[in-house]
Parts: structure tokens; sequence; C-alpha cells
């Protein structure tokens, strides 16, 4: 790769990273251009060549989050044998990748306490796609006499809602563990175990008896 190129590569990725950590932390209204660049050590003119403004970054930020989540949710899908370890792959995927990457439910959580104030388009069809799946999931365990007809968005919220607030929650929860020993906060729980008690209670609720 020539050099000018790796450089560029290297400065847009310098440059998402700080401002995923930015975002995700002040919120979107709070952080200023020039705090990405403060943080990414680089002229601001930069930012603007490369994502237009502000919003474009966002943008770029928020959907290359989604992207890579479906991506993950998609590969493990091609190794289920049934509908049922479907369920489970989309659960603890999302688990798995909302603790490799906390900035996703942070920002996440912000944007619907929000509504959407600051939601790009560009975000919001990752969001759709990302969705989709679920849906997708449950209606084929629908018509195999599997589940029970559902609530698809409302089943959505008990994954991602519920992950995303175990993973931001982290710190208060440790806190309350240190203050009150005798406080269950699942504070030693780990993302598998998380992703499997709320995969175990889902199905159950969605299992045909």
């Amino acid at each position: 790769m020539p050099r000018q190129k790796r450089d560029a590569v290297l400065t847009k990725s310098k440059i998402l990273t700080n401002a995923k950590l930015l975002f995700s932390k002040q919120g979107y209204d709070a952080t200023t251009v020039d705090d990405i660049a403060k943080n990414s050590d680089i002229n601001k003119a930069l930012i603007y060549y490369y994502f237009k403004n502000k919003s474009g970054l966002y943008s770029e930020v928020m959907s290359g989050l989604f992207e890579a989540l479906y991506n993950d949710v998609m590969n493990a899908r091609r190794e289920c044998n049934n509908t049922l370890e479907e369920l489970e792959i989309f659960i603890s995927s999302y688990s798995t990748y909302a603790h490799k990457h906390p900035y996703l439910p942070s920002l996440l959580l912000r944007e619907l306490s929000d509504s959407g104030a600051h939601l790009p388009e560009m975000m919001f069809a990752s969001m759709r796609k990302f969705y989709s799946l679920l849906i997708d999931i449950l209606k084929k365990g629908e018509e195999e006499k599997l589940f029970k007809k559902s609530i698809p968005m409302v089943i959505h919220f008990m994954i991602v809602g519920s992950l995303s607030l175990m993973v931001t929650t982290k710190p208060l929860r440790e806190k309350a563990m240190i203050l009150d020993e005798n406080i269950d906060t699942c504070n030693g729980c780990s993302s598998d175990e998380i992703a499997k008690y709320i995969f175990d209670n889902i199905k159950k609720s969605l299992e045909v008896r």
C-alpha cells in the first residue's frame, strides 16, 4: 500500500476511534470537532476532509458499529442447525460485541434517550437491517410451530435493552457491590452467562407448550 494511502487509512481510523470514545462519553451535542481533533492529535481540517462535518463522522461511527455487528451475527448463523440455535446466536453475538465494544450500547442508549434526535439515516438503515435478523428468526420459529406469535420489537428491546444496560451500568454495579456486598448486582457475571440467562427466559416465553 502506498505511503500516502496508508497514512490516510491510519488517520481515518484514529479519528473514528477517538470519535467513538468522545461521543459515547459526552454525547453528540457536547462533543465538538475540536475535541475530536485534539484527542486524535491532528488538524481539524482533516476531519472535514474525510467526513465533511460532525454529522457525517457520527453517521460513519454508528453505522460502522452496526454493520460489524450484523456481519458477526450473519457469520455465526451459518453454523446453526436449527432456529433455537439462531436465536441463541443472535443474543450471544450482541452480548459479546457489546462487551467488546462498549461504545455501541453507550451510544445506542444515548440516542434512544434523545428519541433519535441525531439518528443519521445511514445508522437507521443499519439498525433496521440488524433488527430484521431477529424478525426473520421469530417468524421462522412461528412457521415451524416452535414459537408462539410474539411482538418482535418487544423481544428486541428485551435482548438489546437488557444487554446494553448490563454493559453501561457495570461501573455503577461495581460501586453498589462495594457499598453493600449483600446486594446481588451480577457484577461477576460474564457476557456468556448474561446472554444465556436472557436466551433461556426468552425461549421459555416463546416456546409452544
